[in-house]
């Protein structure tokens, strides 16, 4: 989501602001009086509601997954997972405390009243929490692909990812900082109306279109490519693997001599889905943020509430890595009982000797779980 696309596609007074705004002032020295104030529409209005429910979802299925693998049994995660399931929950976090607020109040106040820093400051946040969410599942792939073709350097695990996280958050401010002086709050001329917008910081529309598509590339091209590369070397290892055994048995563990733990083999199977729920999630919004570059009129003849669908679609992306960690996670799945146990008066599950058994990562069975990958 390449921050422009993200606004004129987010934004509700003007759809395609970059460009809407960048013809306001002609329209109206031509015509003030034939021009309309955008509208709260019915459209954008369930766009808000939606937004605010999945708001609350994923900001409590994050906040669960975070203070699990601080304070909970996610803590008998492997060493080297903490941190990437701990930094994928934050860049989720990100996601929902910037992106999905400034989107439904911006919706509902369809022109920007909060001044000049502010628009700067937010469209910046905005960009920074989109790089970062993506970054972070290419590091996530780029630790499985490791993990599975060179298992025998999985002591410096630890090490090389969080370097690739500090790259990773690093690049994410760097590639949004230009949002901090290409937007800027603009009055138009002749009438009380304000947006947050990049009117006059390109000198050509060719500019702006490339600055769109090198974001395209940064947010969507090029983790794809990286997680396709890594995904496809798993498989093509695994296969290889199972093609080797002489004996034809078609697993992935040997006695004694494990080609692919089950522990590890889970955690990849987990970390696909999350790749996947990112690239159903947002493809259609990119698809259609392309068209949108190169022919600028479809948005005239594409129903208002398409832009409103797709958009509310990627976001549930945020809310999707949450389930597929719990649905892979029995110790998530036992904190979040806790919680439930506790607020509704029942005997803690840390009492019960029988959860400890099941699902702590020090018993042979947690062993075998993604939270204990002996990698």
């Amino acid at each position: 989501m390449a921050e422009n696309l993200s606004l004129w596609l987010s934004t509700p007074a003007y759809p395609l602001e970059n460009l809407s705004v960048s013809k306001l002032n002609s329209s109206l020295l031509s015509s003030r009086l034939d021009w309309e104030a955008p509208a709260f529409t019915v459209a954008a209005r369930c766009r808000v509601v939606a937004t605010l429910v999945l708001f609350v979802f994923a900001a409590v299925s994050n906040l669960s997954v975070l203070i699990s693998v601080l304070c909970g049994r996610g803590r008998h995660l492997a060493a080297h997972l903490r941190p990437l399931i701990a930094s994928l929950a934050s860049a989720d976090l990100v996601m929902t405390f910037v992106v999905m607020p400034l989107d439904a109040i911006w919706n509902i106040t369809v022109q920007w009243y909060a001044g000049d820093i502010m628009c700067k400051l937010l469209c910046f946040l905005k960009l920074f929490a989109m790089h970062s969410a993506a970054f972070i599942l290419v590091v996530v792939s780029l630790d499985r692909h490791h993990s599975i073709l060179h298992p025998l350097d999985s002591l410096d695990a630890g090490l090389r990812n969080k370097r690739m996280l500090l790259v990773a958050w690093l690049l994410s401010l760097l590639l949004a900082s230009p949002q901090l002086f290409i937007f800027r709050a603009i009055k138009a001329e002749g009438v009380d109306f304000t947006q947050c917008v990049t009117h006059g910081s390109f000198q050509h529309h060719w500019q702006e279109t490339a600055y769109n598509m090198f974001h395209f590339v940064t947010l969507y091209i090029f983790p794809l490519l990286v997680m396709s590369f890594c995904y496809t070397r798993i498989f093509a290892k695994i296969n290889k693997q199972m093609h080797k055994n002489k004996d034809g048995e078609h697993c992935l563990r040997r006695s004694g001599t494990d080609i692919i733990p089950k522990a590890r083999m889970k955690t990849l199977k987990m970390t696909v889905v999350i790749v996947t729920s990112f690239v159903v999630c947002w493809t259609p919004y990119y698809l259609l943020g392309i068209w949108y570059w190169f022919q600028p009129g479809i948005i005239q003849q594409t129903p208002e509430y398409i832009h409103h669908i797709l958009f509310v679609f990627g976001n549930l992306n945020t809310c999707c890595d949450p389930v597929i960690y719990g649905f892979y996670t029995p110790s998530f799945r036992a904190d979040l009982a806790d919680v439930v146990a506790c607020c509704c008066g029942h005997r803690s599950s840390n009492d019960s000797p029988r959860s400890l058994d099941r699902l702590s990562g020090q018993t042979a069975e947690g062993s075998r779980d993604v939270e204990s990958d002996p990698s």
